[in-house]
């Protein structure tokens, strides 16, 4: 079978085809999987993990902010015997982050990592983002990039929009990524690669023991401190990021993903593919693809070379999401594949995600540009091809992958960017392991790019037992890094129309349960937008009272949502209209009084007012009677006293 070391790897075949119970294959055991309950009265966070299945000397808890760069001193070292930890320190509101690290009773070291907290608050603004487009790859495509800019103002995204070619350099495209941040350091978080954007490939790097070469690196598009230089031999080019990447990056490219070989024929265009992507990215945002909150894995690789185990990346990420599952004793929401080489057809990992879906999948073996060994039906090594990821229409919305060469991905039919490819569900693909990923913020409604980033950046802060390729350039996320794995279906049917009541706005509630919705403004199309509402509205309507002009309008549904990490709240994409408030003719009336003469006009609340008069219509210039008035409902009144006294007087209520 295919190895890290060679082709066929034959003297540590023992190792990989090993049962199940062996220590070899029990790569859970290097995470520690940590699942989170809540009290809210009085408020507490309880840990809960399961027991190592060889005995534990001690685990060892810590706890830090989300921005924090280090972890401090340990909370509390507890027995090997303890699987629990109630943290009573906690305020509903605020989110912690904890690391338990476990000494083994074998010696080895096992690490777990949760985001957690009670009711955290909701994330309406998550910054600018820049979507570079390579506009010769996406012709015909003007529709869907327009929805996925809607859809990205309506997750509370600002949207800076680059056009680039692919025959550009990767030093132009960068410096227009890096020219948009520089204008705004604080906010520019993210870039999203959109089509066959120029690659950079950097390094020396043989992560797989196969050959030294250089290798794509997105993490380019990233690093804004303009430490990076770029040789004209690629070889010579950074290995490891030379300064921590400032940006979220993410690509999606069907380039040359054509389906040599594929049984079905040959797939779509780079075009249709690309829209095919764009669709699956709208409808999971609006919560159109229904997806089990459960993962698969696949680890046909085991414990290879002694503690590298590369699918506790998917053990330690998943459990925060799913529940804690150990293969040996039952699973609740992490299912496990048959890897073993005499497996039924319908047990193995690429059978199970045609059968059925799952939120995650985690998958590795003996890897090639386009395969991974056992995870499928194909030939002696029952390899999972890429044309099997697309023919069968892989279940998945988010991969995790590993296997020699899979960090070259950009070949033809690439088995990473195949899971882009698929038909319906795909969004995401990532080769984990080497090193491993940490995304367990995605249990609190983080994006998948903040945990790619988190990622590329990690040196020591996040630790697995064994962590190689810590920072290197070929750290890179397929897919879309702005996605969430909460989506929420959003209410629909947007209208707002002005009245001499104000702009009155109405929608139709979504098929999701919500605890109310929030109302935002702009005067702009692409915002930014600011919430109207000091609380959630119960309703599907609302009134706003604004001046004239021309005023875009977006409503979103918010819900509380609870899974094994914490809870908080989660917002739905927006839904938007539009308005024009035209100026509104203002009708006067005039009431003798006993203190003078009382004007009553229609009026805007919030708006100012004037009050000029006149003992002639025909004179040049009015006096202004009255100090500023500012209106505090539909109707104003004011009095003159010294009405009684003229013997005419013309008087004209102005909005100035």
């Amino acid at each position: 079978m295919k190895s890290r070391a060679g082709l066929l790897w034959v003297a540590g075949l023992f190792l990989i085809l090993a049962a199940r119970e062996t220590k070899g294959d029990s790569t859970w055991v290097y995470a520690v999987q940590i699942t989170a309950s809540l009290e809210t009265s009085p408020p507490s966070i309880t840990l809960n993990w399961i027991q190592d299945m060889y005995g534990a000397d001690s685990y060892t808890i810590y706890r830090k902010s989300k921005e924090a760069t280090n972890w401090g001193p340990a909370t509390l070292t507890l027995d090997g015997s303890v699987t629990n930890y109630t943290d009573t320190n906690v305020q509903i509101g605020t989110t912690y982050e904890y690391q338990i690290v476990k000494k083994a009773t074998l010696g080895y070291t096992g690490y777990g990592y949760i985001y957690s907290g009670i009711e955290a608050p909701l994330t309406e603004e998550r910054g600018t983002l820049i979507l570079v487009v390579a506009t010769n790859s996406t012709i015909g495509l003007s529709n869907e990039l327009s929805q996925l800019q809607s859809d990205l103002t309506g997750d509370g995204w600002s949207v800076i929009c680059e056009d680039v070619s692919s025959n550009d350099t990767p030093q132009y495209v960068r410096s227009l990524i890096m020219s948009d941040y520089g204008a705004d350091p604080l906010d520019v978080t993210a870039v999203f690669l959109f089509g066959h954007v120029p690659i950079l490939e950097s390094g020396y790097l043989n992560y797989d023991g196969h050959y030294w070469r250089a290798m794509p690196a997105d993490t380019y598009y990233g690093e804004m401190n303009d430490d990076w230089t770029v040789p004209e031999n690629p070889t010579n080019g950074p290995s490891y990021i030379p300064s921590d990447v400032a940006l979220e990056v993410g690509r999606v490219d069907m380039f040359d993903m054509i389906g040599v070989g594929s049984v079905e024929g040959p797939w779509p265009d780079e075009q249709e593919l690309l829209r095919n992507y764009l669709n699956k990215d709208h409808d999971w945002r609006t919560h159109q693809i229904q997806v089990q909150r459960q993962a698969l894995m696949g680890d046909r690789r085991g414990d290879v070379d002694g503690t590298l185990g590369m699918a506790a990346s998917g053990y330690r990420n998943f459990t925060p999401f799913f529940g804690a599952s150990n293969p040996l004793y039952g699973t609740n929401d992490i299912i496990e594949a048959n890897i073993e080489d005499d497996a039924p057809i319908s047990q193995r990992w690429i059978s199970m995600l045609k059968e059925t879906n799952y939120l995650w999948a985690f998958g590795d073996g003996g890897g090639e540009l386009n395969g991974c060994t056992y995870l499928g039906t194909n030939g002696e090594y029952n390899e999972v091809l890429s044309t099997d990821i697309v023919g069968t229409d892989a279940r998945a919305v988010f991969v995790m992958l590993f296997g020699s060469y899979m960090g070259n991905w950009d070949g033809q039919d690439d088995l990473l960017r195949s899971v882009l490819a698929t038909p319906t569900m795909g969004l995401a693909c990532m080769m984990v392991g080497e090193p491993h990923w940490f995304v367990h913020h995605m249990g609190l409604g983080e994006t998948i790019g903040y945990g790619a980033r988190l990622t590329v950046n990690n040196n020591t802060l996040y630790q697995s037992a064994s962590n190689a390729f810590m920072r290197a350039v070929y750290i890179n996320l397929m897919g879309d890094p702005t996605l969430r794995q909460d989506p929420i279906w959003p209410p629909s049917g947007l209208s707002a129309s002005a009245g001499s009541n104000g702009v009155a706005l109405n929608w139709t509630p979504g098929f999701d349960p919500v605890l109310g919705y929030n109302v935002y403004i702009s005067t702009s199309p692409g915002g930014p937008f600011t919430r109207l509402n000091e609380s959630l509205i119960g309703a599907a309507n609302y009134t706003d009272v604004e001046s004239p002009g021309t005023y875009y309008y977006m409503v979103r549904g918010v819900r509380l949502e609870t899974n094994p990490s914490g809870s908080y709240y989660n917002a739905s994409e927006g839904v938007f209209a539009n308005v024009t408030v035209s100026p509104a003719s203002i009708s006067v009336a005039i009431n003798v009084q006993p203190a003078g003469l009382t004007l009553s006009w229609n009026s805007v609340p919030g708006l100012t007012y004037q009050i000029l008069a006149s003992a002639s219509l025909s004179a040049p210039s009015w006096a202004n009677v009255s100090d500023t008035i500012v209106a505090t409902d539909f109707t104003t009144m004011w009095t003159d006293s010294d009405g009684m006294s003229n013997f005419q007087c013309f008087y004209e209520v102005v909005s100035p």
